[in-house]
């Protein structure tokens, strides 16, 4: 069942699972390498790194490994750094932080990386893959990756972006489903309205598109590979699944939560960030969940509440740190990468065929 594929033959990997490009540390170097190196693609979630620590991971990476891997950007929104923030929840931040015991009013000296920066590194370096989320890539950008030997990959949460990012001209599309964790990548407009379910979206996109598809969102088996492969999927890209693995960079107490957390316990939230992302319910959600409709919008409230997310996690307070996570969280294992993408394998190969 393991057939060459578009996507296996064009990225030069033994098996179409992708290991999802988590942003925030989780995707360590090691992280990276270790899942190329069995076979799958790696992914560097690098939208929050600054162009020097980019070009240093890239280099950590091929130090491990001479295998493909990718790096994932988030594309620059417009946003209003000046916007005013509602009393309500500057009440509510300055009280978590007294919490914490750190400064209530931080001083916010910026609230993105300079994109254009990072891209100068990721065409320098030229990684097997660019991936990019949040939006469309700009034409002259997407043909200098292209020159380079990169494939682009797109990711879309609806049909409609799919077909605008294929006219874009990437050479994959990621089909995100509203199972995935953290932040959901819809642009066309990114609002909560756009939930549609990774079983529903693949074949749609499938049907309606040219280039290859990746299925993502709530996969964490083989019987979720083997699923997205029925749905026409020429790969998977799987995210939480490796967050519990000790190559990942995720915060201790966010890989206890995953393996304690239940379905139910998993929730839509712009919260921390200003965007909406999925992850595991915790006391902040609460807090400011009341105050949905008052929250400034990302980056703005992603840069408000960096101090507290960092000061929770030094403090061992979960409740305070953002536990992204897709719904099938609670599937998760705790296995070395390598190791989990051969199980992934043998899952995939004995649920097909015992459906043969």
């Amino acid at each position: 069942m393991w057939k060459a594929n578009r996507i296996t033959s064009r990225l030069s990997i033994q098996w179409p699972i992708i290991q999802a490009p988590m942003a925030g540390g989780a995707t360590t170097p090691e992280l990276v390498a270790a899942v190329s190196e069995a076979g799958g693609l790696g992914t560097l979630g690098a939208a929050y790194m600054s162009p020097r620590h980019i070009r240093d991971a890239i280099r950590a990476i091929r130090e491990r490994t001479e295998k493909p891997f990718g790096v994932n950007l988030f594309i620059p929104e417009d946003f209003d750094e000046g916007q005013p923030i509602a009393a309500n929840v500057t009440a509510a931040l300055r009280a978590v932080r007294r919490e914490l015991d750190i400064p209530e009013d931080p001083p916010i000296t910026s609230f993105t990386e300079n994109f254009a920066e990072q891209l100068a590194v990721v065409l320098e370096e030229a990684p097997a893959v660019f991936s990019f989320t949040f939006g469309m890539l700009d034409p002259r950008s997407l043909q200098a990756l292209k020159q380079k030997g990169v494939t682009v990959i797109g990711t879309a949460t609806t049909v409609r972006e799919a077909v605008a990012l294929e006219a874009c001209g990437v050479d994959m599309i990621v089909a995100q489903g509203s199972e995935a964790g953290g932040h959901r990548g819809s642009f066309l407009p990114d609002a909560p309205s756009n939930l549609i379910g990774t079983m529903a979206l693949v074949p749609q996109i499938v049907d309606r598109v040219s280039i290859p598809v990746i299925a993502a969102g709530g996969m964490m088996d083989g019987r979720g590979i083997a699923a997205a492969f029925a749905l026409g999927a020429e790969a998977a890209q799987l995210g939480t699944a490796f967050l519990t693995c000790p190559e990942s960079g995720a915060h201790p107490l966010h890989k206890q939560a995953i393996r304690e957390t239940s379905d139910e316990n998993i929730v839509l939230t712009r919260a921390f960030s200003g965007k909406w992302a999925r992850g595991i319910q915790n006391d902040f959600i609460r807090k400011m969940t009341p105050l949905e409709h008052e929250l400034p919008t990302y980056p703005v409230l992603n840069a408000l509440t960096k101090d507290i997310r960092a000061a929770s996690g030094k403090q061992q307070q979960s409740g305070y740190m953002s536990l992204w996570a897709g719904q099938a969280a609670p599937l998760g294992r705790e296995l070395g990468a390598g190791e989990l993408v051969m199980q992934l394998v043998e899952e995939t190969k004995r649920v097909c065929g015992s459906l043969g």
